[in-house]
């Protein structure tokens, strides 16, 4: 991949270095949390669900700002030729080039931009070298309210002039509800050309409890063919009374999600108050929201009756309490950064930077953090193993695209 232009020469030299203090909610007695727990009362279901030890080496990285003044982005992808492409949460698309972004591109539909709505993520099609094709999410404007929608473009290039092509929407979230939360998105290409979608419920408590119901498609995550149709050998496709397109259920609001190197799909979903969670799902199964959690209501309630397990719902491999804020993640498979191989980055928007796991066996081994000061929205893996992350700043401010390389 072309290296991308330095916007600024000025670069930081990084150690992951996290204090240590009293563990209070402890797993580890040198955990990368230190902070109260919301639920203190609350207890994992096995040890090292949650507050994982440190790695005990860490990496030294130099960050970089490659990009400055870019509108309030949401996400990034990185093209074959080493450009990005990105959307804005008010609803436009641009290629940042040497720092700087395009016009907006023509061809993207409307955006209903208020609260946490907007245009949302963008994944590369597989076949994008030849195909040019893109697939985004982003919170569509309907009659009687809102949702999380999927269209499809063609990324046309020529004159130096971008623009988008026969943009169709292929998939909406249902039923139509008027808010302005929790929308989602991520959309992730599975290595059977499959398209993964994670949505939100929601997050009022009239809608949020559909999360439990299959013939709803709120609280969910999808898998569908580039045509926007349920993808053959999905758990439910012929099962009375329930959405064909679902993948498994009982999720929150997922913001993170990425397949590790034996291809399979790994999500983050925001809780409420504490409760964030890193879930391995699979075909048809029940994740518990809002049944069962690791958090508390925002007021200070217990959410439902206070469960954090039953019969019949999952177990999240991982889970946050305080929050880290999740938000874009991608597998770490460089040899590049090595002490970061087999883990996964997820950016932060609590805690202002990278949270890293490190994961074996289907297990979190150990977590890191690499503070960034900014609250960050999304990471890409460069194909020399540098990290990409989007910031964002909260009221709609400036984002910045930071690159992260080993040495100082």
């Amino acid at each position: 991949m072309p290296r991308v232009h330095l916007l600024t020469t000025t670069v930081l030299a990084i150690c992951l270095v996290v204090p240590l203090g009293k563990n209070v909610h402890a797993q580890s007695a040198n955990s990368a949390e230190v902070g109260q727990a919301n639920a203190p009362d609350q207890r994992p279901a096995f040890p090292g669900q949650t507050r994982a030890p440190q790695p005990d080496k860490m990496p030294s990285l130099t960050k970089t700002v490659v990009a400055d003044g870019l509108p309030h982005l949401w996400s990034m992808e990185i093209l074959p030729d080493g450009r990005l492409i990105v959307a804005a949460k008010e609803g436009t698309m641009h290629i940042v080039t040497d720092g700087k972004a395009s016009p907006a591109l023509e061809g993207v539909p409307e955006v209903s931009s208020a609260g946490q709505g907007g245009l949302l993520d963008i994944a590369l099609a597989p076949d994008f070298d030849t195909s040019k094709m893109i697939y985004f999410s982003f919170s569509e404007p309907r009659d009687g309210g809102n949702g999380t929608s999927v269209a499809s473009a063609k990324l046309v290039e020529s004159d130096g002039k971008a623009l988008l092509e026969d943009t169709k929407v292929i998939f909406r979230q249902m039923p139509t509800y008027d808010g302005d939360k929790h929308f989602g998105s991520r959309l992730v290409f599975g290595p059977n050309q499959e398209l993964y979608v994670t949505v939100g419920e929601r997050s009022d408590k009239e809608p949020r409890v559909q999360a439990q119901d299959v013939s709803s498609g709120l609280g969910k995550i999808f898998r569908i063919d580039t045509n926007g149709k349920a993808f053959q050998g999905n758990p439910f496709i012929d099962k009375d009374n329930a959405l064909p397109e679902i993948w498994s259920y009982g999720h929150r609001n997922m913001q993170s999600a990425a397949l590790d190197g034996q291809g399979r799909l790994w999500t983050v979903e925001h809780g409420p108050k504490g409760g964030d969670e890193l879930n391995l799902p699979n075909a048809g199964l029940n994740y518990g929201w809002p049944v069962i959690t690791y958090g508390i209501e925002y007021s200070g309630g217990a959410v439902g009756d206070g469960m954090t397990s039953k019969n019949g719902m999952e177990q999240p491999v991982y889970y946050w309490d305080p929050v880290i804020g999740p938000s874009g993640m991608a597998y770490y498979d460089s040899d590049a950064i090595p002490e970061w191989k087999g883990s996964m980055i997820i950016g932060g928007l609590v805690t202002k930077g990278i949270v890293v796991l490190k994961i074996d066996n289907d297990k979190v081994v150990s977590e890191s953090r690499l503070p960034l000061e900014e609250r960050i929205r999304d990471v890409k893996v460069g194909t020399d193993g540098s990290i990409y992350a989007v910031t964002e700043q909260r009221g709609g401010g400036k984002s910045q695209i930071l690159k992260l390389t080993p040495g100082a």
